[in-house]
């Protein structure tokens, strides 16, 4: 048997594990089932302040998603954490199959949770889902890499600042290449698209999915939205040379999509009276990388840029300050860099508004969605009250009448087999989180 750890320093208790023996036989402790429907043996296990998925399969695609989860953390698009590969297992002189260990993506929720709409409070549902599952798509066909089974229970969602944000968590059939022909990317499209009838058809069999979500009308969305992601990222345009304008305008529209440009390809024709131009769109994350410079604080592209919006707020606000200030002493007041502004921004708002909020309802949300959902509810109050209410004023209320009673969306695959009312240990109909 062969044991190949990831980082070992960072999950110094995934040694320890019964690895030689069958998934199926083991007896630990804060193990648990999930639910849904799945290919595999897989268990979900609390090791000390960390959960860990086990998902149980042959070593040829042990060996395969261990290195494609690899290859996409290091490209920067969105996965779970890869921890360990068992391998060369036997049993009784009998070749059986390996294990696949993958951090638990905290705050994660899985589709069924979500469709089902019980105890979130998400709006237009289905839209976000399938937004998030098409963005996700695209930037691995960008990337190169093949899904393969693209579907609704290969993908975790987050919250994102009002949107979800999509997650891979399951490569067995995937593939990367230097670039995707047209041909694969139409493959993996018609295969999301019959995977995601299916998902929502299954549940809505089931009674879970919620009554205003239609199954065929989602999946059938996919293909048209998939094609103007596609060829807003990557379509060539033409303009004169008087409208250069349309070169700005369209970087404006990738920057606010999250997307950067590494370079763009400009081609004036032969008659000098028209020209191309190509943009080569670089990784999604425009604005999450913008405010990790800044700040240092890692978030999803749309919380980033609501919290870069605020940053801006505060930073006018500061302004305004130095320049009443500078009226009375008489003295000009120059304006602050952006990196100032945003440290102080870290310092006197961020930071204090995090510290009032009780530390056991960090488990409901992310510091980054709990800061952007305390800024809708700032805003709600505001509008009733026909007047500005602070952020400390809000925060009061936003804890007792929003986030107490919120889940618990840190772990919120274990908790999902007490919604649906079924075992949390039945390996026969569980939901992996990670498959």
């Amino acid at each position: 048997m062969r044991v190949h750890l990831t980082s070992p320093s960072d999950h110094p208790l995934i040694a320890g594990l019964p690895f030689s023996t069958r998934l199926d036989d083991w007896t630990l402790p804060d193990m648990h089932g999930v639910l849904g429907l799945h290919r595999h043996v897989v268990r979900l296990i609390e090791l000390g302040d960390a959960s860990y998925v086990i998902k149980e399969l042959p070593d040829l695609l042990v060996d395969r998603e261990y290195r494609l989860l690899r290859e996409l953390a290091d490209a920067g698009l969105p996965t779970v954490e890869v921890v360990a590969a068992v391998t060369g297992k036997v049993s009784g002189g009998i070749p059986v199959d390996g294990m696949l260990v993958t951090r638990h993506l905290d705050y994660s929720l899985p589709y069924r949770t979500l469709l089902s709409g019980r105890g979130l409070t998400i709006p237009y549902l289905g839209e976000r889902v399938l937004d998030a599952l098409v963005g996700l798509l695209v930037r691995l066909h960008l990337a190169g890499f093949f899904w393969g089974d693209c579907s609704l229970s290969n993908t975790l969602f987050r919250r994102d600042a009002g949107a979800l944000s999509a997650y891979v968590i399951d490569m067995e059939t995937g593939a990367r290449y230097g670039k995707l022909s047209d041909g694969q990317r139409t493959l993996d499209l018609q295969v999301a698209t019959e995977s995601v009838a299916g998902g929502l058809l299954d549940l809505q069999a089931g009674g879970r999915l919620k009554a205003d979500i239609d199954p065929w009308d989602v999946s059938m969305q996919i293909e048209d939205r998939y094609r103007a992601l596609w060829t807003e990222l990557t379509a060539g345009d033409e303009f004169s040379p008087d409208e250069t304008y349309k070169i700005d305008q369209r970087l404006q529209r990738l920057h606010q999509m999250g997307f950067d440009v590494e370079e763009m390809e400009i081609i004036d024709d032969a008659e000098g009276d028209r020209m191309r131009y190509i943009p080569r769109v670089v990784e999604h994350g425009f604005h999450a990388e913008r405010l990790r410079n800044l700040t240092g604080l890692e978030t999803s592209e749309n919380q980033a840029r609501r919290m870069l919006d605020d940053i801006r707020s505060f930073g006018a606000e500061m302004h305004q300050e130095r320049l009443t200030a500078a009226e009375a002493t008489g003295r000009p007041a120059r304006p602050l860099p952006e990196n100032v502004i945003a440290v102080r921004w870290l310092d006197d708002r961020f930071e204090p508004l995090m510290s009032k909020i009780p530390t056991e309802l960090f488990s409901k949300l992310q510091a980054a969605e709990i800061y952007h959902q305390l800024l809708e509810h700032r805003w709600f109050l505001s509008e009733e009250a026909r007047v500005d209410i602070p952020l400390e004023t809000a925060l009061e209320s936003y804890i007792s009448d929003v986030l107490a009673s919120a889940p618990d969306e840190v772990n919120i695959s274990r908790q999902t087999s007490d919604a649906f009312g079924e075992s949390s240990t039945d390996s026969s109909d569980t939901f992996d989180p990670h498959e």
